[in-house]
């Protein structure tokens, strides 16, 4: 009898837990949002001319609301142009770049069901690398398109590397979990490798090459982010709507195709939507490691492994972390700056390793 009644008094409990958690993860998306606004335009305001917060937030305004009346602004033209112009759109690159790994990450993760899972698991950012470091090399006069010749190559050599791991892995209409891994590493070691043989040839260029590949937002401008914005914003919108395929998807293919889950169309949906807004993120920006990793794992720890919350938290972390990396890249060491790839990377590597030994502790 008392067995019984310990077995009622869990099973009550269970919903008020459920909706509990349910409750705190709705909070934690409204919560985030302001915060990430509010880092966004701290962001913009720090630097080598500090802008006061009150200025930065109403110049920002100005622009962007310009059907207000802002009177007399406080603020000089200077300092105007330092905000809007220069400042802001690195921020909002940042925040794109964060929000697109972050996502991308946590897709992976539950697509390959593998914690270590990012996207330089199946080899799109060592193609995007590729990519890069080929179009720095070519002696090719590209005249009006030189800026945009390198986030060219490197997109392009994000999808060309996604495409091969697709076609290798692919058995008929199914597409095994393990053969994509296995693929997506040795594609991704061979295209490190072309990468290493180009740097070692490349002469004067290999300064270029090697700031590239560490990362980082100080090239950003308003043309970058009107390319990035809309492809990272629809693909966010459509892995957002496959939280719940995801949360199927861990209890194995089999199991999930008797839930009515079409699994071999999702995955391939999953895969090509995460590859294209990783490969838009890094083109513009370089190689920047980790993030992937990190995020997710903070997201499961704080407020569970529900995909339909993990994804769309994801992206609001993941966007803020890498805002703030960038803060810290421009000030630890200022006037100098460090490569953001640098940060997270001293960041990820230790998560990493923890990552791993805990995951061989589970398995043996």
């Amino acid at each position: 009898m008392n067995n019984n009644l310990n077995q009622d008094n869990t099973d009550s409990c269970a919903p008020e837990k459920k909706s509990g958690r349910f409750r705190g993860q709705i909070i934690s998306l409204l919560i985030l949002a302001p915060v990430l606004l509010a880092v966004m335009v701290a962001a913009t305001g720090l630097g080598s001319v500090n802008v006061p917060f009150g200025h930065t937030l109403g110049i920002i305004s100005s622009r962007l609301l310009f059907f207000l009346d802002f009177g007399n602004p406080s603020w000089t033209e200077p300092q105007a142009v330092i905000i809007f112009d220069v400042r802001l759109p690195r921020v909002v690159m940042a925040a794109l770049c964060g929000a697109a790994l972050a996502m991308a990450g946590a897709v992976y993760q539950g697509l390959f069901r593998n914690p270590l899972a990012d996207p330089y698991l199946i080899g799109v950012s060592q193609g995007g690398a590729f990519g890069a470091v080929l179009a720095i090399f070519l002696p090719v006069n590209w005249n009006a398109f030189s800026v945009w010749m390198i986030p060219a190559f490197a997109f392009s050599g994000a999808l060309l590397v996604t495409f091969l791991v697709y076609r290798i892995s692919r058995t008929g209409n199914v597409l095994p979990a393990t053969t994509l891994i296995l693929a997506g590493i040795a594609l991704g070691a061979f295209f490190s490798a072309g990468v290493s043989y180009i740097i070692s040839i490349s002469g004067t260029k290999i300064g270029s090459m090697v700031l590239w590949l560490m990362g980082s937002f100080n090239n950003a401008m308003w043309n970058e982010v009107r390319v990035t914005f809309p492809i990272v914003l629809a693909g966010l919108f459509v892995l957002i709507l496959f939280g719940r395929s995801l949360n199927v998807m861990q209890l194995g293919d089999d199991q999930a195709k008797q839930l009515g889950l079409n699994v071999e169309r999702d995955k391939k949906i999953l895969l090509a939507v995460s590859t294209v807004i990783v490969a838009a993120a890094v083109s513009f920006v370089g190689i920047i490691g980790f993030v992937g990793i990190i995020i997710p794992h903070a997201v499961r720890l704080l407020w569970g492994p529900d995909y339909r919350f993990l994804l769309p938290l994801s992206v609001l972390l993941g966007a803020i972390f890498m805002v703030a990396t960038d803060i810290a890249a421009r000030v630890l060491f200022a006037p100098a700056e460090i490569p953001v790839g640098v940060i997270t990377a001293a960041c990820g590597a230790p998560f990493f390793l923890y990552l791993l030994r805990k995951k061989i502790k589970s398995i043996f």
